[in-house]
Order: structure tokens, then C-alpha cells, then sequence
């Protein structure tokens, strides 16, 4: 069960010239479409006298929400090779922006496409590339006095805790990577008195 992914750390920049052109290409660690919608607001408004603001985006640890995006060049020019490059370094929950201000030399489309899959692999050459586990929560509940119980395997499998609540009946909820839910479940039902909260 693959339960890895890799993304970038923080965001990353280059500008790359071709024939006059200046590409700005930035490469943005995010986590979901309102974000890359926030960030693509951003550029569009900070780069509002360029002429194009492109973009392609992976997102999931099955890397299966993606978009790509040309900005009035040609289809397939922009958005396709940007893409490219993302997938070329295997990398997801990734944004990455072109802004071109032209220099009044045309390219043609395949100038356009090395310039942009150029532009893209430099901002992405330059992040950190960092790989994340695919994490699952499950929430539990149980009589206070099994609290020991509970917290000894807590303590050996390792899970972050992520909300707890002690009263006469205690809730828990716990995070942990993917392959190790099912050793951490069968080990929390032998627990007396607790039940599993459906999330």
C-alpha cells in the first residue's frame, strides 16, 4: 500500500529569458483548490500588466486532481509542458505560476513550450522536496479507567494525537500513517469499554 507522496517544502522561484521574453516561474507548496485559487488571485493581481499568468497544478497523494492551464498562448503550449515538469519530478500538492511579459519576438509554439517547460523545471530545480506519509484519523472513546489502557499504545505505535477529551468517558483522535492503521485499530479493540467513532 503506497502511503508516501512527494511535495515541496516551501515556495521556489526562477526567471528564465528566451529571445527578450522574461518567464517568472514560482513553485508553491499547496493543499487544496481554494488555496491554488488565493495564489492564482495573487499573481494575477501582482502581474497584472503581463501578458499571460499560466499555471498547472497536482494535487493528492494519488496525484489524481490536476489542471492545467495556457492563458490565452496557444493550446498546449504553456499549462502541458508546466504540468510536464511536475510530473517529470513525480511531485503532488504543487502549484506552479509562468508569468510572461513578452519582448516582442515571437516564439512560435515550440519556443513557447521549451520556454515554459524551462521556466517551470528551474523553479522546481530550486525547492526542497520533501516526502509526506498519507495519514488516516480514526476517533475513539472509552471509560476513563481504561485510560491507561489506551495510552500505553498511544505511547508504543506511535500515532499523533490530534483531540483529546477526558471526562467520564474519554474521546481520543488519532493520526497515523496509512500502513500502520490496521496494527494500531486491532490493538485499540482489545481495549475494554471502547468504541470506535465514526468520523
Amino acid at each position: 500500500m503506497e502511503d508516501t507522496y512527494k511535495t515541496i517544502a516551501a515556495p521556489s522561484q526562477a526567471v528564465y529569458t528566451e529571445k527578450r521574453s522574461k518567464f517568472l516561474a514560482f513553485a508553491l507548496p499547496v493543499r487544496s483548490v481554494e488555496e491554488i485559487k488565493a495564489q492564482l488571485e495573487k499573481y494575477q493581481k501582482e502581474y497584472y500588466d503581463a501578458r499571460h499568468v499560466c499555471y498547472a497544478y497536482m494535487l493528492g497523494p494519488q496525484r489524481t486532481e490536476f489542471r492545467a492551464n495556457d492563458n490565452g498562448e496557444p493550446s498546449g503550449t504553456a499549462g502541458k509542458p508546466i504540468l510536464g515538469q511536475i510530473n517529470s519530478n513525480g511531485l503532488t500538492d504543487v502549484l506552479v505560476v509562468v508569468v510572461r511579459y513578452f519582448g516582442g519576438i515571437k516564439l512560435g509554439t515550440s519556443g513557447l513550450i521549451v520556454a515554459y517547460r524551462a521556466a517551470a523545471a528551474e523553479a522546481l530545480a530550486g525547492a526542497e522536496v520533501v516526502e509526506k506519509t498519507v495519514d488516516e484519523e480514526v476517533e475513539v472513546r472509552f471509560e476513563y479507567p481504561f485510560m491507561n489502557d489506551v495510552m500505553r499504545i498511544v505511547k508504543e505505535e506511535e500515532p499523533e494525537i490530534v483531540f483529546q477529551a477526558y471526562d467520564m468517558d474519554c474521546i481520543v483522535r488519532l493520526r497515523i500513517r496509512r500502513s500502520m492503521m490496521p496494527k494500531l485499530r486491532a490493538r485499540l479493540e482489545k481495549v475494554e469499554s471502547l468504541v470506535f467513532a465514526e468520523p
